[in-house]
């Protein structure tokens, strides 16, 4: 069902004519724009948003925020070409990559590593204390995401398939309501919705706990490779705006909240307790070996992604995997480490 929607959507966008890699469609005060689709997760994406890093960067530019309920949906755009950079985690991100999307993006920063930020919560009214119990229960979660591949992880885990339940599609807030109803037993979903379902649910696993386990969920800034092959001088602001941002929610907590909070709609401290939660890496890292690498050099993040897709092709998801090649060509290195390490 999903491959084929998305499926009608690539045969529109495909018969598109390719152009200018900014859009020029819109001119404002005569200057073109930039298209960011962005989700409403605590991020460093959302401190350049509220702070308007980018718009002070790039003022000869048009910055166009729209914000996204799942990485399902910012596939879709970037098929569409209706965004430059994007917002979505790396299962959204390997599936895009992988036949029959073959989305033409890369990825160029990492927000964060999914820890206790995502996780299956079971509602109390279910009586459900482990994963394995879930069999014959209705599990929502929204398809095609991180905590989508995060919950068919959980499950094989426990000798379960995604046979064995009925899965239901739900957007974050859409399965926070059907949770407090009763219409399922159990969520897979991320912040802020994930603490709104503790409050009347027991927590059965988190992303942190399967990434020990060897399936690392992320949370990428991606670039369309129309607008980083001709505007690399515009990812490396970008990049570096990500990059400040990150040393903010590092170093100055309090300060990263309360923009993050302004977004949102929680409070500072809601949010401060939220970072805690996620995996925020330095700049340092992220340009390190282990994750994006350098250039030419794609580091070990086009092994996760490869291990996703072909975990999506095994659980049926997609009908094969993408070789490791193609995640390796999906990395943008252009000027790692010096962009965003140093």
């Amino acid at each position: 069902m999903r491959l084929r929607t998305v499926a009608a959507a690539l045969a529109v966008a495909m018969s598109v004519l390719s152009g200018c890699a900014i859009d020029h469609s819109g001119l404002q005060n005569g200057k073109p724009t930039i298209r960011i689709g962005y989700q409403s997760f605590p991020s460093g994406d959302l401190v350049v948003k509220q702070n308007r890093w980018l718009e002070t960067a790039l003022p000869e530019y048009n910055i166009k925020w729209t914000r996204f309920d799942s990485g399902a949906d910012v596939n879709t755009a970037f098929i569409a070409r209706e965004l430059d950079f994007g917002a979505l985690g790396s299962s959204p991100f390997a599936r895009g990559l992988s036949a029959p999307l073959n989305i033409a993006y890369r990825v160029a920063f990492v927000l964060d590593v999914a820890g206790d930020n995502e996780a299956l919560v079971a509602s109390n009214r279910s009586g459900v204390t482990t994963v394995a119990e879930l069999k014959g229960r209705r599990v929502g979660t929204p398809f095609a995401s991180t905590a989508h591949y995060s919950l068919l992880s959980a499950l094989a885990q426990n000798g379960l398939s995604a046979k064995d339940v009925q899965l239901v599609d739900l957007q974050p807030q859409a399965a926070l309501a059907a949770f407090d109803r009763g219409d399922v037993d159990a969520v897979y979903t991320w912040l802020p919705t994930v603490d709104q379902v503790r409050k009347n649910g027991r927590q059965l696993i988190t992303s942190r706990q399967l990434a020990t386990d060897g399936r690392p969920t992320l949370d990428l800034g991606a670039v369309s490779n129309a607008f980083a092959d001709a505007h690399p001088e515009i990812v490396d602001v970008w990049r570096k705006q990500q990059a400040r941002a990150l040393k903010l929610i590092r170093g100055e907590p309090s300060s990263a909240a309360k923009a993050i909070a302004a977004e949102i709609g929680l409070t500072p401290q809601e949010v401060a307790d939220q970072l805690k939660q996620g995996i925020y890496l330095s700049p340092e890292e992220i340009a390190s070996p282990k994750w994006l690498g350098e250039d030419g050099k794609p580091g070990h993040i086009a092994i996760d992604l490869q291990s996703a897709s072909q975990f999506l092709a095994d659980q049926k998801q997609i009908p094969s995997a993408a070789p490791l090649s193609t995640f390796e060509n999906a990395v943008y290195t252009k000027g790692l480490p010096d962009v965003i390490g140093r």
